[in-house]
């Protein structure tokens, strides 16, 4: 979509992009990966689209997930490391703001007062698609919900080639706490969670380096062409700030690790599994016992303390 000239970039440089054959002909190099990324998002806006409709309170959170992960395998033809799940369902309740998926044996419901964040992703070729959306059946939330929304569509607008990436914090932060919202006879202004936010995205790295913040002041560096977003946003009615939690469902092998030496025979061999069925993509604990690993908590801990797998607890405000 076009965009307005970034402050700093001449306005030569930036029409440039959209109407010289030249530009246009770089543009065409890049449809396979388009076309990837736009094959993956149909399939996760469809999952989207079934799991709204079908879920109701008092589902537990592990046939919630299964559902989800189903659908979505289903509709990206899952092939191995060329097609699937990108990174678990998060499916974080009230206070917990991300990182949490049910390990087996939780009974966790999903109850009629409860505000979710629903997020998976979805990839071809490692294009990962990376969305959520709140799911609430209280309409006593439907003001915060508003919110967060016209909060993460301002960054969408605000982002483009060349954009500082502060610019897009401080207008996603300036929309988000512009809102009130009243619950159970309280107001609250909604608040930016200030330590969380979005990322660059690249082929089988969900978070590529560059971050995308929800608050005005964070750095300057600017957007560039062919990258790929994840404009992420969190309002709360609370502190607006998130801390990690001791539990933790979510794992994904060290994009920067290399070659890890390792004692156990355990060790390698769970690695050996994570490298043929996720590779560098983000897994959990069911999803290791979908592949049929047994007895492995040893090994993921070994792994972790050795730095060859990163543990991402859950996110509480």
């Amino acid at each position: 979509m076009d965009h307005p000239t970034p402050s700093g970039v001449d306005e030569k440089t930036a029409l440039f992009r959209f109407t010289t054959e030249e530009a246009r002909a770089l543009d065409r190099m890049h449809n396979d990966i388009y076309n990837e990324a736009r094959q993956a998002a149909e399939a996760h806006r469809q999952t989207r689209k079934h799991i709204m409709k079908w879920v109701k309170p008092g589902m537990t959170m592990i046939e919630i997930c299964n559902e989800l992960e189903n659908t979505a395998r289903k509709l990206i033809g899952e092939n191995g490391l060329k097609a699937g799940l990108a990174f678990p369902t998060g499916c974080s309740r009230n206070h917990c703001a991300a990182h949490y998926t049910p390990n087996a044996g939780d009974e966790t419901v999903l109850e009629y007062d409860d505000v979710t964040k629903i997020d998976f992703g979805t990839h071809i070729n490692g294009r990962i698609i990376d969305c959520a959306f709140t799911l609430s059946f209280n309409p006593k939330y439907d003001k915060l919900i508003e919110a967060v929304r016209d909060a993460t569509n301002t960054g969408i607008k605000a982002a483009g080639i060349d954009v500082q990436l502060c610019e897009v914090g401080a207008a996603i932060q300036e929309v988000m706490e512009s809102y009130e919202v009243e619950i159970d006879g309280k107001t609250y202004q909604v608040k930016s969670i200030r330590n969380l936010n979005g990322h660059s995205i690249a082929p089988y790295r969900i978070h590529a380096g560059k971050t995308v913040p929800i608050v005005r002041g964070g750095e300057a560096t600017r957007m560039e062409e062919n990258e790929f977003y994840a404009i992420e946003t969190f309002g709360s009615t609370g502190r607006g700030v998130v801390h990690d939690d001791a539990d933790c469902s979510h794992y994904m092998k060290s994009f920067e690790a290399g070659f890890v030496p390792l004692r156990l025979q355990s060790s390698k061999s769970l690695l050996n599994t994570i490298n043929k069925n996720f590779s560098t993509l983000a897994f959990c604990k069911r999803w290791l016992d979908r592949v049929g690993c047994t007895k492995y908590q040893m090994a993921l801990k070994d792994l972790c303390d050795k730095g060859a797998v990163e543990a991402y607890p859950r996110w509480l405000t």
